[in-house]
């Protein structure tokens, strides 16, 4: 069961799998039944029903018979993406969460510049809060002059 999870990539972003997501917070199996907990990665997020639906089927098409419900306690967090993941993402051209988040101290100090994930520089600068999905913004590297999406830190 967890190989086929394995499989269901995120709808937006395809390089990812819901595990590397870390959008998959419950699953108990009885036999063939397995019930499958989703923690949508913000409020209102379009995908959701989606990503539901892309589990279901896959976990019906290896033979289990799934109900997936959302669970929406504790939110989810950027901190919940593999490091497997963060990879993924930066080799897609989009720039990974770096830092922990939920810190007091995080909202005292000053924001890094994410790094390009096309070249490295942290020459970067936002250009939206709000890149290609509300869970990303636009930045664009002064370096090598290429917009890049960041995942945000939440």
């Amino acid at each position: 069961m967890w190989a086929v999870l394995r499989t269901v990539p995120d709808p937006e972003i395809p390089v990812l799998s819901l595990l590397d997501l870390g959008v998959i917070r419950e699953v108990s199996v009885q036999g063939r039944h397995v019930v499958v907990g989703i923690t949508p990665t913000y409020s209102g997020c379009p995908a959701t029903a989606v990503i539901k639906s892309d589990v279901a089927a896959a976990l019906q098409v290896a033979g289990y018979v799934a109900q997936v419900h959302d669970v929406l306690s504790p939110p989810w967090s950027s901190a919940w993406i593999t490091l497997e993941g963060c990879e993924k993402l930066r080799a897609y051209g989009i720039a990974p969460p770096e830092f922990p988040v939920g810190r007091v101290a995080a909202l005292l100090e000053e924001a890094v510049a994410p790094a390009c994930p096309r070249c490295a520089s942290r020459q970067t600068e936002l250009l939206s809060e709000f890149g290609s999905t509300p869970c990303k913004a636009l930045h664009r590297c002064c370096a090598c002059q290429e917009p890049f999406d960041r995942f945000k830190c939440l």
